[in-house]
């Protein structure tokens, strides 16, 4: 058991700037009805639930009963009916339809209910709990959707109205605040909720930190552009939508299969989510052991993060990067890939460096260093050196060089610079991919020349801007 001690203690100093960094934040977390049908897993997701409510998280459950409720309908020799994604509800089936839905409900209470709440010195006003605190209620108001197309969908509702007055003074006191698709409307009628779409809707009206959309094969297929992002800005899922909408369902003819489709759906909910407000919102499988907690608690997760804001941001360094410099480059300056650099070296020159940041960590750098050489017999050798370009071992694989080079390019481009050149020891390939070519010592500005370390006899590289 020994062994694992590192990994544990390694995963935990990882995550503690965002066990720190969530405290006190709200996050909405839909989970479909394949979800709680998945009698192996789900004990392990509310396990989680209540861990993340014992670190501070503020939790708002949405749970969707969808496979549920066709069952119950198949039982009672009623078949479900479906228009462009949302189901027919007819009054005969609101009532079987209510039954399923409070039934997941009370399976939830009681399952969170049996949790411990792990916070041995009691809540803020002095009371102490054996259990986690759940409530659910009439937070939601609901219309019908009415006659659309030509279908009546019945007692199919949207969302009218969040009370998140309430839903916020229950967080407050320490509960997890428990929503079911169902929506009442001032006159007392009952409409069956779209689930998903009602967690976008809490999560847009509080407005939530995270909206979290855990599920199982929709999520995890991979769509027909390829496969899955890791993170990707708000514009960009945007574009990736059939026609680059954000509509609330995407149309059964716009892609094949129905997993697909529902990756669309989720990724059309995302955008809109983030367009309300909600900094990110996360599509995650739920059938990955901690899916949850390592997409929370890691940098890089395991699901899709669309992000209101740049996840990674490239941007001029500035003083206090430093310490973050150091720690990317020590390991290169160690292993003889790049020359060592002293912190007062550093502190000194880092207005000359780039670097890449991603959720607060820097992840890469470089720095470009200009060299002119004037001449009375002919015109000025404009030059820049391309230093210290280090990228993170975990992301090598993640266009971070490539982006930084390019952002170098354009920045010495701009300054009036005609070629870029490069020193380098073990990366001599990976530069000639990149349009440098080999070049002799002679071809560089001579006051580069005569700094040149012949003991580590890099070779030179150059590239014409």
């Amino acid at each position: 058991m020994e062994q694992h001690y590192p990994d544990i203690v390694a995963w935990f100093r990882g995550a503690a700037p965002y066990i720190k960094s969530q405290r006190g934040c709200v996050f909405v977390i839909y989970c479909s009805g394949e979800v709680i049908a998945d009698a192996g897993r789900l004990p392990g997701l509310i396990a989680d639930f209540a861990l993340l409510h014992s670190l501070g998280v503020k939790l708002v459950l949405v749970h969707g009963a969808r496979p549920q409720i066709e069952q119950k309908l198949k039982s009672g020799g009623i078949s479900a009916r479906y228009a462009n994604g949302l189901c027919i509800t007819e009054e005969e089936t609101l009532t079987l339809i209510k039954e399923t839905i409070a039934t997941i409900r009370f399976d939830i209470e009681a399952r969170l209910s049996m949790e411990p709440v792990n916070i041995p010195a009691g809540n803020a006003a002095g009371g102490h709990h054996n259990r986690i605190r759940v409530a659910s209620g009439n937070f939601v108001t609901g219309r019908p959707v009415g006659v659309r197309g030509g279908v009546d969908f019945g007692y199919t509702g949207e969302v009218r109205g969040i009370d998140t007055h309430a839903i916020r003074a229950l967080l407050d006191t320490d509960h997890i605040v428990l929503i079911s698709s169902l929506g009442l409307s001032p006159t007392g009628e009952i409409f069956n909720l779209n689930a998903p779409d009602l967690a976008v809707a809490v999560a847009a009206s509080l407005p939530a930190e995270k909206l979290v959309l855990l599920d199982g094969a929709r999520i995890s297929s991979a769509p027909p552009w390829g496969r899955r992002p890791g993170q990707i800005a708000l514009s960009e899922a945007q574009s990736l939508l059939p026609g680059g909408k954000d509509a609330r369902g995407m149309p059964g003819e716009d892609r094949e299969g129905e997993e697909t489709r529902g990756f669309y759906r989720h990724l059309g909910r995302a955008v809109r989510a983030c367009r309300a407000g909600v900094r990110r919102t996360h599509l995650i499988d739920h059938r990955v052991d901690g899916a949850l907690l390592l997409e929370v608690y890691t940098r890089d997760g395991v699901g899709v993060m669309v992000c209101a804001d740049a996840y990674d941001t490239l941007r001029r360094a500035l003083i206090g990067d430093i310490a973050g410099v150091i720690r990317l480059i020590t390991p290169l300056e160690e292993q003889g890939i790049l020359v060592r650099r002293s912190r007062e070296k550093l502190e000194a020159e880092i207005d000359r460096f780039l670097v890449m940041e991603r959720d607060g960590a820097i992840i890469a750098c470089a720095a470009a260093y200009p060299c002119i050489d004037t001449s009375d017999s002919g015109p000025a050798v404009k030059m820049a050196e391309l230093a210290c370009l280090a990228v993170h071992q975990d992301y090598r694989n993640a266009e971070c060089g490539n982006a930084l080079l390019m952002a170098i390019e354009k920045e010495t481009r701009a300054r009036g610079m005609t070629h870029l050149f490069v020193l380098t020891t073990h990366t001599e390939h990976w530069f000639r991919e990149h349009g440098f070519s080999r070049a002799g010592l002679g071809e560089l500005p001579r006051t580069r020349q005569r700094m040149y370390n012949e003991n580590r006899n890099a070779k030179v590289l150059i590239k014409p801007l």
